[in-house]
């Protein structure tokens, strides 16, 4: 975390008060000979104070973060504190990436900043600020303060159903905040940008599975406001030699083997978050049960299917994105395993992994939603030589809820910043 040092000030000299004489103030000469050579002593040792923090080489160096060195990328990681920047933070740094997380916490967590700075405490390895990049002022200074080789853009609010109900909110943060990000990347000479993208920018394709040439159609304000970031993107690339990764992500589950980070969602959010986040809830008994919202698509079981890709496999097609992107190219790839689930399918791979037998409710449609989405990744594996090796969701689940076990108040800290 950057360190804002407050200037010390240093105590006024003791002024010796005048001794009263017959109604006359006369000053006592002993106390004055004390008192300049008070002063005198006070001159001498601040000399001394400052050529001291003149030679000192911590407080001479500048900051490593603020350095290009070479051998080491340092990577920019907006929305570091979230679900999936977290999970990135720590592959790139356990790749020796150097890293710097910039996050509001309105939707991350202070917890999972706390846990990859225990691993990884060395200077200069990771740093956390604390900033909104919907202030432009504060996204300038960051990157004048810092020198960045790439940016992982992840930082956006992701629920569809949010999106539908406060679409300004949804065009801000993700359309704007965007637009905010590439401009400074474009004044400060930042070169790489790993784009976190959607398939909710497809919208509902008549053809399935999705390629990268499947028409764009979002029906929702999440998958248009991801859409029009992508267009501004593209527009300023075509003009720019900045190397350029946009990856279309299916959706999420899963979380970091080892059990050092995982989904942690604000409790007012449970309505509006991800199933695997709702199925765990219900297992623990902090909602009553599961709504599945839409049982009359045009499906097998007349649920929702979707393609469920592991973030430990997300990530991984992050960075090989990051060690493949070219100056004055752009890639666009759909990160996906290349099979589609059923709502229904997943909740009972959900009660499987738990061992608890969740009460399920079946509710109407939600606003957005679209009946059925799963990726064709053979670009990806062609071009970047990635697969998903995390296939099956029922193993993801059973990950992810050894975490959920452990952290039942989620990281346990407050994202209050003092």
């Amino acid at each position: 975390m950057l360190n804002f040092a407050r200037p010390r000030s240093h105590p006024n000299p003791r002024v010796t008060k005048p001794i009263a004489m017959g109604g006359m103030d006369y000053a006592d000469p002993k106390r004055k000979g004390n008192f300049v050579g008070k002063v005198l002593l006070a001159a001498a040792l601040t000399s001394l104070c400052i050529i001291m923090i003149k030679q000192s080489p911590t407080l001479n160096s500048p900051s490593p973060f603020s350095l290009r060195e070479p051998g080491v990328t340092h990577v920019l990681v907006t929305g570091g504190a979230g679900y999936i920047g977290s999970h990135a933070a720590l592959r790139l740094l356990k790749d020796n990436y150097r890293v710097t997380i910039v996050d509001n916490l309105s939707r991350g967590n202070l917890g999972a900043v706390r846990v990859l700075q225990n691993l990884f405490p060395e200077p200069g390895r990771l740093q956390f600020i604390y900033a909104d990049l919907g202030d432009a002022k504060s996204v300038n200074k960051i990157f004048l303060e810092n020198k960045f080789d790439a940016v992982m853009h992840f930082a956006a609010v992701a629920y569809v159903g949010e999106s539908t109900m406060d679409p300004l909110k949804y065009y801000h943060n993700i359309t704007s905040n965007t637009l905010l990000v590439l401009e400074s990347m474009a004044k400060h000479d930042v070169k790489t940008l790993i784009y976190s993208s959607t398939c909710a920018t497809y919208g509902e394709p008549e053809v399935m599975p999705i390629t990268e040439e499947t028409k764009q159609n979002p029906i929702n304000p999440y998958g248009k406001a991801k859409k029009m970031a992508e267009e501004i993107i593209l527009d300023f690339s075509r003009n720019s030699d900045m190397a350029v990764m946009i990856l279309r992500y299916f959706n999420v589950i899963g979380s970091d083997p080892e059990g050092r980070l995982g989904e942690a969602p604000r409790p007012e959010l449970r309505e509006q978050g991800r199933i695997s986040g709702a199925c765990f809830d219900a297992a623990r008994g902090i909602i009553p049960g599961l709504k599945v919202r839409g049982t009359d698509y045009k499906t097998t079981d007349g649920t929702c299917v979707r393609d469920y890709i592991d973030v430990t496999d997300l990530v991984d097609a992050h960075v090989k994105a990051l060690e493949k992107a070219q100056s004055g190219k752009v890639g666009i790839y759909n990160v996906g395993t290349g099979k589609g689930s059923s709502v229904k399918e997943f909740v009972d791979a959900c009660k499987k992994a738990t061992g608890v037998n969740i009460k399920v409710d079946f509710l109407e449609r939600r606003p957005g939603d679209y009946a059925e989405v799963y990726s064709d990744p053979s670009k990806i594996n062609g071009e970047l030589n990635w697969t998903a090796k995390h296939t099956d969701p029922l193993e993801s689940l059973q990950v992810a809820w050894r975490w959920q076990k452990c952290h039942h108040d989620g990281y346990g800290v407050s994202n209050v910043i003092y």
